[in-house]
């Protein structure tokens, strides 16, 4: 059974025949609204390229240091076999006089050699880098030849590696 329509109130239909969609506001604009705005965000552009620029050049700048450690991690496997052992340790010197030669005029690092290369090493990475033996090891060791270094111990060896890219990694040049 149908029921009617209630009979409506025309005050009611009026009042609904007037309402219309609600408004929405038009959306919030991302863009600034003052020039301060802006010219801050152009000032940490700025900032974010500097540090960009600062960071690639010591990247650029530290090559050096990259290279010397890849070809120190090379002598490192050679330790291991008592074979390759005499050339490894021969080599360390070597490598650590090739990596200060980049930053420090030849005249200043070829004349070096016993304690005054030690003593330059440990004065340009901002302490004793070497224990005494390994400073007695870099001192000594560009007199022995690879034959009389083959007898060194694996471990000991390892440790004079150890200062070699201690020194690489932390060295710096005085001003």
């Amino acid at each position: 059974m149908a029921t009617a329509a209630p009979p409506k109130d025309p005050l009611l239909e009026a009042t609904l025949r007037q309402l219309a969609d609600i408004a929405m506001p038009a959306p919030v604009s991302r863009m600034p609204q003052t020039w301060a705005w802006a010219a801050l965000a152009g000032f940490i552009l700025l900032l974010i390229a500097f540090a960009c620029w600062r960071w690639y050049q010591r990247w650029e700048a530290n090559g050096y240091r990259r290279q010397a450690l890849t070809d120190l991690k090379a002598i490192e496997g050679r330790l291991a076999a008592s074979a390759t052992r005499g050339e490894a340790l021969v080599a360390l010197p070597i490598l650590l006089k090739r990596t200060a030669l980049v930053l420090w005029p030849r005249e200043t690092i070829a004349g070096l050699h016993g304690t005054g290369w030690t003593g330059f090493l440990d004065a340009h990475s901002g302490g004793p880098v070497f224990p005494i033996a390994s400073a007695r090891f870099f001192e000594e060791a560009e007199y022995r030849g690879s034959q009389a270094l083959c007898a060194v111990p694996e471990p000991e060896a390892r440790t004079y590696a150890a200062a070699a890219r201690h020194w690489i990694e932390a060295h710096h040049v005085r001003a």
